[in-house]
């Protein structure tokens, strides 16, 4: 896919979502071009940063980003595509496992993000300790968590106690239009503890993983309600819901890291094995961890996710290894910088 690109002239490209300005930010502050693909609904705001973006391409729908148009677009522009959470969600896996452009990342991994259950399978292959899953018809004798597939930051989530009520829940989202397949839900057990979403960076040039920060997402409205008395939601049949509505910093205990960066470990060591050259770049492991600090993970993001939006200027993680400002989103663009330098573009692509 490289061949007939120029190398020096290289754009940083993605889609006018999620993540982007962070990583347009990166791109530039690494020396790139940069390019956002929007659709037209939302051309208007991103406008407002020509001083990030160089080059803005319109769309109607986000699955026309694999169009002759779009794909002919990029490649004019040497461009590598940075996915996202938007990626997974809205654009589709053909699309995204088939577009003829350059993917920063490992591109096989957006596949296993989207199904609940590949999500879950990994984890458990490397050894990540995963809360119990409960398979159709099974005693469930507590609280479970009821997820949807795709990356839908929580959206449709809900908390449920009998496999009657899933059952019952699952077929309202069906009739709703919001479920297509019901095989791909999973059913969890509800972790009791501190929500914590750990960011890493595995950099295929200098081989090295590095935890790039922490974040704790704030949820609407199952953190919204808890300030209301637990009489008054039993009172007016209140539920939660876990649309993700935004991010809060975390800086971990430092006696926590030494297991959080294992994880890590363990996870680059799972997709090197199963899902060859393995990860490339950013990725979060998502868990709660207890009132004994032991931390279970029960799901993962194959690519930057929204969190990392929070240190812009770097975390307190980042600094231990850069000493200097340094965003996720410009960590992207130093190991692409990186691999360059090194002639060696190829790892870090897909």
């Amino acid at each position: 896919m490289l061949e007939g690109y120029n190398v020096d002239r290289l754009t940083i490209a993605t889609l006018a979502s999620h993540s982007s300005l962070q990583i347009v930010h990166g791109a530039k502050k690494e020396g790139f071009e940069t390019l956002l693909v929007v659709t037209e609904d939302r051309a208007w705001f991103y406008e407002q940063f020509d001083h990030l973006i160089d080059h803005l391409v319109r769309i109607g729908k986000w699955r026309e980003l694999c169009s002759e148009r779009v794909v002919r677009t990029l490649r004019d522009h040497n461009a590598i595509l940075v996915p996202h959470g938007s990626f997974v969600e809205y654009v589709g896996l053909d699309c995204v496992t088939g577009i003829r452009v350059p993917i920063f990342g490992l591109r096989s991994l957006l596949v296993v993000e989207a199904d609940q259950h590949a999500k879950i399978e990994l984890l458990r292959r490397s050894g990540i300790p995963v809360p119990r899953s409960f398979p159709p018809g099974s005693e469930i004798g507590g609280p479970v968590i009821v997820k949807l597939p795709g990356a839908k930051g929580g959206r449709g989530y809900f908390v449920a106690t009998s496999w009657r009520e899933v059952v019952e829940r699952l077929e309202e989202a069906v009739k709703r239009g919001e479920l297509d397949d019901v095989g791909r839900v999973i059913v969890q057990e509800y972790l009791v503890g501190v929500t914590a979403y750990v960011h890493y960076f595995y950099s295929p040039v200098l081989d090295r993983l590095e935890v790039t920060g922490a974040d704790i997402r704030y949820e609407s409205d199952v953190d919204g309600l808890r300030r209301m008395p637990a009489r008054i939601l039993v009172e007016l049949g209140l539920e939660p819901t876990f649309t993700v509505v935004g991010n809060v910093p975390l800086v971990l205990r430092e006696s926590l890291l030494p297991t959080v960066y294992e994880y890590g470990m363990r996870f680059v060591r799972v997709t090197k094995e199963l899902l060859p050259p393995g990860i490339i770049g950013p990725f979060c492991l998502e868990g709660v961890i207890d009132r004994d600090a032991r931390m279970r993970v029960f799901e993962f993001s194959g690519r930057i996710v929204a969190g990392t939006n929070l240190y812009l200027d770097g975390s307190p993680y980042s600094y231990l290894y850069w000493d200097e400002p340094m965003s996720v989103g410009r960590r992207i663009a130093r190991e692409i910088r990186l691999a360059l330098e090194r002639g060696v573009l190829e790892r870090v692509l897909t």
